[in-house]
């Protein structure tokens, strides 16, 4: 009796995984930004970003909803035929998403919406979101787009021009703390 008890629990345990109509959720695999990011033929990489309030001169600036996010990208192609480059997206830490800015005025080598890579060739732009200043995730996929990978980007607000480089800084300013109780010019009495 103790058997057939054991094989009918194994059997009705069996039955519910083999029935679970939920999908295997594959983890998408996130990088560091600057780090290579290969997803089907095609290999990303961030080179830099930007946070900026407004973007074009001052006489007339372009002013987003809330921050522009500019964030300079290399894509690169191993297969021997050009590729698509699909949209970007900009995920935050709630998993709210993020679309790509269809308009490019104000910013340097925009990347455009229409792009593609030549075979074992790389393209550079940069993408631009509106999105409040916070930590995000950026969502590459493949020429397809059935696989994804991300990379992660830091909350940096400071640049520092350096060799016609923009370098992030992180650095807070020096502080001095006081050298000590001071002497006072005093007469003896």
């Amino acid at each position: 009796m103790r058997v057939l008890t054991l094989t009918l629990l194994l059997a009705a345990t069996w039955a519910l995984v083999g029935c679970s109509n939920e999908p295997v959720k594959e983890t998408v695999r996130t990088v560091p930004a600057g780090d290579k990011a290969a997803v089907g033929h095609l290999t990303y990489n961030v080179v830099d970003q930007q946070i900026l309030t407004q973007l074009g001169d001052e006489t007339s600036p372009r002013v987003p909803h809330d921050r522009f996010i500019l964030i300079q990208v290399a894509v690169s192609n191993s297969s021997n035929v050009d590729n698509p480059i699909p949209a970007i997206e900009l995920v935050s830490d709630s998993g709210q998403t993020f679309n790509e800015q269809t308009d490019g005025t104000g910013v340097t080598n925009w990347f455009g919406l229409a792009r593609h890579v030549g075979s074992g060739q790389t393209e550079r732009g940069v993408v631009v979101f509106d999105a409040p200043a916070a930590h995000y995730k950026i969502r590459f996929t493949d020429e397809a787009m059935d696989k994804e990978v991300m990379a992660d980007l830091p909350l940096s607000y400071a640049h520092e021009k350096d060799n016609e480089a923009l370098i992030p800084t992180t650095e807070l300013p020096t502080v001095m703390a006081p050298t000590g109780s001071q002497k006072q010019n005093s007469k003896p009495k």
